[in-house]
């Protein structure tokens, strides 16, 4: 966690607006005290649109597997240091398949021994978009397998948990009960 404490608090219920309740209402239940949306609860019509794209993302509808969309999520909030996203999305990977080694070789990248050749292309696409916008040739080449939708799925992927992560970041969201700091986050 790169703050100790969060710069811009979670609403208790007590101080959730009718709009910001109305909004948290369309969770699940399980999911409407996560210090992540009870922190955007601030701005309801905000959170609200966050949360209609971050549902095509994490959705069947998005073309990547649910093991290539972690892949992407945890690469990318690895590379962005965002230690809050990182413990929800090792919880949710290891729900997808990937195992505690493969998440340990998340952070070494593409470059890990044992990646099949498109899982090594989806981690470098990360490392390229988060560190370039952009997607190099070679790797666009590698990534043919997903097809031009879910090329186009993994950028939209890497866009939202980059902006996902500045958000934690930028914020201080501390970790829910429940969840385990890596030490390899600041």
């Amino acid at each position: 966690m790169r703050l100790p404490v969060p710069r811009v608090a979670p609403l208790t219920d007590a101080e959730l607006s009718p709009e910001a309740r109305e909004v948290l209402s369309a969770l699940p239940e399980f999911a409407r005290a996560f210090n992540i949306f009870r922190t955007q609860a601030h701005n309801p019509d905000a959170l609200r649109a966050f949360l209609a794209w971050g549902n095509y993302v994490l959705s069947a509808r998005n073309s990547l597997s649910e093991r290539q969309r972690e892949l992407a999520i945890l690469r990318t909030g690895y590379l962005c240091q965002a230690g809050y996203e990182w413990a929800q999305h090792c919880v949710i990977g290891q729900r997808a398949g990937i195992s505690a080694v493969e998440i340990d070789a998340i952070k070494v990248g593409p470059e890990a021994p044992n990646w099949v050749p498109l899982e090594a292309a989806i981690l470098r696409a990360c490392d390229e978009l988060v560190g370039d916008h952009f997607i190099a040739d070679s790797t666009w080449a590698a990534l043919a397998p997903l097809g031009d939708r879910g090329r186009m799925d993994l950028v939209y992927t890497v866009g939202q948990y980059t902006q996902v992560s500045m958000l934690l970041n930028a914020c201080g969201v501390q970790l829910d009960p429940g969840l385990v700091a890596d030490p390899d986050f600041a």
